[in-house]
């Protein structure tokens, strides 16, 4: 539980930035402008942007950098800078004959001072995509990034005073007891990315302040190759999705379902593809390493159980380095339900492979565990696939590929259940930073001035409305 002395230190800069918000709320020329500074300043400051997130990470590549850090976050600001005027117009809706000549309209109104709660895997892409939709939307942001990637968080701190003022965006540095007291603060609306388990510790402490959450979580995202696809094209698209950020990926492929005649074929199909990206791991400079020795541990725990319950492990692609925090990618081989590796999200690059003998069979098993982040059916069969489809349901879905659904603007990214709760990007984003404001515009003459009492002189018309 966050203390209060925590929060009384975090309460000013909130108070500062609220203030501000509510002495000179941002029009579309200053939301716009913001969105534009922030866009330039960022793509000056790429090269120093992909060498800070290596330094944290010890290694990772720079071309995942740039891809997953740099070119999103871009994308995106490009997206709301060129259909924010169209979002912030009032929307006309119809009122019914019943009120007629009123009318009606919806504003989409900035909420106030949005809290953002970061993560360590993506720190400059999870930090910045919710800090400009809620820009976007026209709120005051007040950040908060991962401690395990400190280097990084500094580089947010020094990129953000450089485009904003205080009082519009703010960052606070810190541990655990911070994101505590931080999540505990009155914001109008709280936006976390992280694991289940600390995402009901953020939900818990913003409870009392009835703060909107919006929860980027996690979760064993499933992967359904069905029999008509070819192993080599989903082996190749798998591995690209799993084993990009080294498989510290929220929605990276967590395990993969397959027919059992073609398990083996799909493992060769696997080993080829890292064979031909990485080799033996001895020049690893497009592998990117786990963050810190925590991690590193955790995931050796899993091939620790794995071992222990005599499961087929195989290493694809030399035997790592602890020192360097170089894992390898790994394979466990038909793990049942108790075995580590499908009780909790991997978040590395270990990927489990199970036999099922048919689709039906693979969506009861999807079925039987919590909703997944991610999806993603493999069959060429639109009528196999609009069956995955129809019989599951998870936060987002890319069909015959993996992740790529992340970088499409006009979806919205969220999960259900244990793996999150609200969406954003684009205009899912826009509104979940806004309060969609009703409004009922009245005429100077109106059939409502006739309903009151005495009734009994205006029955016929009372009549006349409720027919």
């Amino acid at each position: 539980m966050p203390t209060d002395s925590a929060i009384a230190e975090l309460a000013p800069t909130l108070a500062r930035l609220r203030t501000a918000w509510q002495a000179r709320r941002p029009d579309y020329t200053q939301r716009k402008d913001d969105l534009q500074r922030l866009r330039t300043a960022l793509k000056r400051r790429l090269d120093e942007m992909a060498d800070t997130v290596a330094a944290d990470f010890g290694h990772r590549s720079r071309h995942e950098t740039l891809i997953a850090d740099g070119m999103t976050v871009l994308n995106e600001i490009d997206h709301l800078a060129r259909h924010l005027r169209r979002w912030m117009k009032p929307q006309r809706v119809g009122v019914g004959w019943r009120f007629w000549p009123a009318r009606a309209e919806v504003r989409a109104e900035p909420v106030g001072v949005v809290g953002v709660i970061s993560p360590w895997n993506y720190p400059v892409n999870l930090a910045l995509i919710p800090l400009a939709t809620a820009i976007a939307a026209g709120n005051h942001v007040y950040l908060k990034p991962s401690e395990h990637t400190p280097r990084t968080a500094e580089f947010l701190r020094s990129l953000l005073a450089e485009v904003f003022p205080a009082d519009r965006v703010a960052v606070v540095m810190g541990g655990a007891e911070v994101a505590g007291a931080f999540a505990a603060l009155p914001f109008d609306h709280l936006v976390f990315t992280g694991s289940t388990a600390v995402g009901r510790k953020v939900m818990a402490a913003a409870a009392p302040n009835l703060t909107p959450v919006t929860l980027e979580l996690g979760g064993k995202s499933p992967a359904i190759v069905c029999r008509d696809y070819p192993v080599e094209q989903a082996a190749a698209r798998l591995a690209t999705g799993k084993w990009f950020n080294g498989g510290q990926t929220c929605i990276a492929p967590d395990y993969i379902l397959v027919d059992a005649d073609r398990r083996d074929a799909l493992v060769q199909a696997l080993r080829d593809q890292v064979q031909a990206r990485y080799g033996g791991l001895q020049d690893a400079r497009d592998y990117t390493r786990i963050i810190n020795d925590s991690q590193y541990m955790r995931l050796s725990g899993y091939l620790d159980d794995a071992r222990a319950r005599g499961l087929e492990i195989i290493p694809l692609a030399g035997n790592g380095d602890p020192q360097q925090r170089l894992f390898p990618p790994t394979l466990v081989l038909e793990p049942g339900d108790d075995a580590r590796v499908m009780q909790e999200e991997i978040f590395g690059p270990i990927l489990p492979i199970r036999s099922v003998r048919s689709v039906d069979e693979a969506i009861d098993y999807v079925n039987a565990h919590d909703r997944p982040l991610a999806l993603y059916p493999f069959s060429h069969d639109r009528a196999e696939v609009e069956k995955i489809l129809r019989s599951t349901l998870a936060g987002g879905v890319t069909v015959n590929d993996t992740v790529l659904h992340f970088g499409i603007n006009a979806l919205p990214f969220g999960g259900i259940g244990p793996s999150g709760m609200g969406a954003y990007h684009g205009r899912a984003g826009f509104d979940a930073f806004s309060k969609a404001l009703p409004i009922l515009w009245q005429s100077r003459r109106a059939g409502s001035d006739l309903l009151k009492p005495p009734y009994s002189r205006v029955q016929r018309f009372i009549d006349f409305i409720i027919r």
